[in-house]
């Protein structure tokens, strides 16, 4: 702690409790932050193939009236490998990197969004 040298006890300690705490609402907002990706991963990994306003495109069926169970189900089977429909194959490499909680939040922005 060379830059608070000189400072008696009771400073230094205020000190280190002042940047944990500070540390600990960067944290919390990061978090929160990561839950307001959601529509972020949409438009980078879903609109390309779904549609801006996820009515489809082509062969690509439209995500708007789907609850957010139906969703999270379709993406839980297309991350494990599983053929849901013909473009399962494509489905494959974008839902394996999806971990559990991304698809929640992705699932449950997706329903509320486009109801």
């Amino acid at each position: 702690m060379q830059n608070v040298k000189g400072y008696g006890a009771m400073t230094r300690l205020a000190i280190c409790i002042s940047a944990i705490a500070t540390y600990a609402v960067l944290d919390a907002q990061a978090v929160v932050a990561g839950e307001s990706d959601a529509a972020e991963i949409f438009a980078a990994e879903c609109a390309q193939c779904h549609g801006r306003t996820a009515r489809g495109m082509a062969s690509f069926p439209s995500l708007r009236g789907k609850s957010a169970e139906y969703l999270s189900d379709r993406l839980h089977s297309y991350r494990a490998g599983e053929a849901v429909g013909p473009n399962s194959m494509l489905m494959y490499p974008v839902a394996g990197d999806l971990d559990d909680k991304t698809i929640t939040l992705l699932s449950d922005y997706l329903a509320e969004t486009y109801p």
